[in-house]
């Protein structure tokens, strides 16, 4: 009887999670859309004419099913970065890995369920260079009923890093490969879109994130960027990072992040300064040494509710800025990534059954003879190429 009542009491747990599930339906339309920055317009390609594109938002076991339908002029595939495809590989969204590419014109639908996971993930086009402009957040919150393992924050806001090219990123990363030179740095980096205002033709379109006093909020950062870890940092505001990557961390403070490409990580703020406006900003960690990088920096503000009004000359207050590492400062990244600890004791394997050992890399090939010199623009008439163990295309 006291396993049947077990059994029983489990089935029904289950339904009862079930019955609280929900399924999240939306359209995603891939099409070209003028994008005005750096004083210039861009056909960027975008979801829904949005850039970045819609945020999602979601619970932990909810379902969600997008259809893609792509009025683009480039293949494309969406790709959800960090969803645990559980039995829903092809949902995956990697192009000619899980599935075809969409072509122009067709349309492809995504349906999986997000178990397990929550905090900040993102999806991104997996099709070339389009994931430059073609992103979004997607927020797992916890299942309904649940609460954070941290303090309610009074408001959320997600905090989207990027890159900006001055020209069509197809273009670009088609020249670097036509060429054997690296690609083209970016002309920006961007929170939500914007550059801010260090850079031209951009102190109108400054994202603006508001705080009130005494309030804590949950920021959600999301390394966008196509190939450049980023640091991170709010003038004068302590960072208690409370998950990375949908997955909740021991809590601990810091003045500065360190995100690499694709990676998520939620902070809690509190609004314990004095009434003002404050930068946010994000600029390159670039240990390489003699590498081209955007040596930029992005800006956003952090705006207090009962700080001076805009309209009544509060908006030539110039914000505090945050200092921030040096590009190079390796230290202060490797202290960073130390912190990290697990929320709850996880049982580990301790024995290893196989060792594997792989170096990812990017070196220099021989200009081919039947190339000419236009096809080799890297350093001393090489070609750059990327390799794994050595090997270009590896068999075994």
């Amino acid at each position: 009887m006291e396993v049947f009542n077990t059994i029983f009491l489990a089935i029904f747990l289950l339904f009862a999670s079930l019955a609280n599930a929900k399924v999240h339906e939306h359209e995603f339309v891939v099409q070209a859309t003028p994008v005005k920055r750096l004083c210039n317009t861009q056909m960027s390609i975008t979801v829904n004419g949005q850039f970045p594109g819609p945020t999602l938002e979601i619970n932990n076991g909810d379902t969600l099913v997008v259809k893609v339908i792509n009025k683009a002029r480039y293949n494309v595939t969406i790709h959800w970065h960090g969803v645990r495809q559980i039995r829903t590989g092809w949902a995956d969204g990697p192009e000619f890995v899980t599935q075809c590419p969409i072509r122009p014109g067709e349309s492809y639908t995504y349906r999986f369920t997000i178990n397990g996971q929550e905090g900040t993930l993102w999806w991104h086009a997996h099709s070339s260079w389009l994931r430059a402009t073609v992103y979004g957040a997607l927020i797992i919150h916890p299942k309904e009923g649940d609460a954070y393992p941290f303090t309610k924050p009074k408001r959320e806001t997600p905090i989207l890093l990027g890159e900006w090219w001055d020209a069509n990123p197809i273009d670009v990363v088609r020249q670097a490969t036509q060429t054997g030179a690296a690609p083209d740095i970016s002309d920006a980096y961007t929170i939500n879109g914007q550059p801010g205002d260090l850079y031209k033709c951009s102190s109108k379109g400054t994202t603006i994130v508001p705080i009130d006093s005494g309030e804590t909020n949950l920021i959600r950062v999301i390394n966008a960027a196509l190939n450049q870890p980023l640091f991170f940092t709010i003038a004068n505001h302590k960072l208690t990072v409370v998950g990375a990557d949908a997955s909740y961390v021991k809590p601990f403070t810091t003045n500065v992040l360190v995100l690499g490409p694709g990676q998520t990580t939620d902070v809690l703020i509190q609004g314990d300064q004095p009434p003002s406006r404050y930068y946010i900003a994000g600029r390159a960690y670039q240990s390489a040494q003699n590498a081209a990088f955007d040596n930029t920096t992005t800006t956003a503000i952090l705006e207090y509710k009962s700080s001076p009004c805009p309209a009544k000359g509060g908006a030539n207050i110039r914000p505090i800025m945050p200092s921030l590492p040096a590009y190079n400062d390796t230290n202060t990244v490797t202290s960073f990534s130390k912190s990290f600890r697990s929320l709850r004791n996880v049982e580990v394997p301790n024995e290893i059954d196989e060792d594997l050992f792989f170096t990812i890399g990017l070196g220099l090939n021989n200009c081919p003879s039947n190339f000419n010199s236009n096809q080799c623009q890297g350093p001393n008439g090489t070609r750059f190429t990327s390799s794994m163990n050595e090997c270009v295309f590896c068999t075994s």
